[in-house]
């Protein structure tokens, strides 16, 4: 059985297949139609968001039995067609979904004290106490979009203050001991802040557009470690200007490429996304809530485990 591996990854997921008895072999700098010329060789394939899996490709990976993504979702991969043709396919949640729950719980606490902005202060020699006056989350109305291995791990992390978590999912009966599922209507009625942990799907894809964000009884706080193209930036910013986004924190943006890697192809930088660079009350970072040194070694654990589960 011959594993191909595309992606850089923790020695122990190699480790971890060589020692079930899979042939592993890398190739980390290949195009994508000089790996479609050999992927008939191989059993399985291990990638993060190199490039996209579509049905081309798929065709092409005749002896394909599982497709291992080292990371929470499988949106480069076309599932349904990789299904049809019998692939295991395997996500690792579970990997990371500690590391984004403190960086979701990071970015709200320093959203709420302005620290980026007082730390940028302090090293220009400014001393404005009253201009950074911060807020408690205590008492504060959490609404959850998204209850699954995200929503959990962030709605565990809040444990420790007195809010109250709410989520809404397209599931039923999600809720546990540390959030309360309701309906949409009921979260855009009590939530002070907001925060996302859906998968990028046809239902995600422009959810948080003015219609939505306009839908709340009170203006909110966005945070964002989903996926970028949940949000329509412009309809982000417009809400930023008016007030009814108090300030957002986005590790994603509207703009990445399916890779996640790059975020623009030009220089060019849209209007909307030179805004958020200026904005006092946004917070942003390159994609990585979840890529923390312990959630690559567990995710690449997590893949080892899956795949031995499945076939040994």
């Amino acid at each position: 059985m011959k594993v191909l591996l595309l992606d850089t990854n923790h020695p122990l997921l190699q480790k971890g297949l060589e020692k079930l008895g899979y042939q592993c072999y890398e190739d980390y700098t290949s195009s994508k139609q000089d790996i479609e010329k050999k992927i008939d060789q191989y059993d399985g394939l291990i990638i993060r968001s190199r490039f996209s899996l579509d049905k081309i490709f798929l065709d092409k990976a005749t002896n394909l039995k599982f497709i291992g993504r080292v990371g929470a979702g499988l949106e480069n991969i076309d599932t349904t067609y990789a299904n049809s043709l019998g692939i295991f396919l395997i996500a690792a949640p579970e990997g990371n979904r500690n590391a984004v729950g403190e960086h979701a719980l990071g970015m709200l606490l320093s959203l709420f004290n302005k620290l980026h902005k007082a730390d940028r202060q302090v090293r220009q020699g400014k001393w404005l106490r009253e201009n950074n006056r911060g807020l408690e989350l205590d008492g504060k109305t959490v609404g959850l979009i998204g209850y699954g291995n995200m929503g959990k791990a962030f709605a565990k992390k809040l444990r420790g203050f007195d809010v109250e978590v709410l989520c809404y999912d397209i599931k039923d009966n999600v809720g546990d001991q540390n959030c309360e599922q309701v309906s949409l209507e009921e979260l855009q009625q009590k939530a002070d802040i907001l925060s996302l942990h859906t998968p990028q799907t046809a239902l995600t894809t422009n959810m948080i557009d003015a219609n939505f964000i306009n839908s709340f009884a009170k203006p909110f706080w966005l945070i964002n470690t989903a996926r970028g193209k949940s949000v329509v930036t412009s309809d982000l910013v417009a809400a930023l200007k008016s007030g009814q986004i108090l300030g957002a924190g986005l590790d994603v943006l509207e703009y990445e490429k399916s890779s996640f890697e790059n975020l623009f192809t030009d220089k060019k930088l849209p209007k909307a996304f030179e805004y958020l660079i200026e904005s006092d009350n946004v917070l942003l970072s390159p994609h990585v809530a979840g890529w923390t040194v312990e959630s690559k070694q567990k995710l690449a654990q997590t893949i080892v485990d899956k795949v031995k589960a499945k076939f040994c």
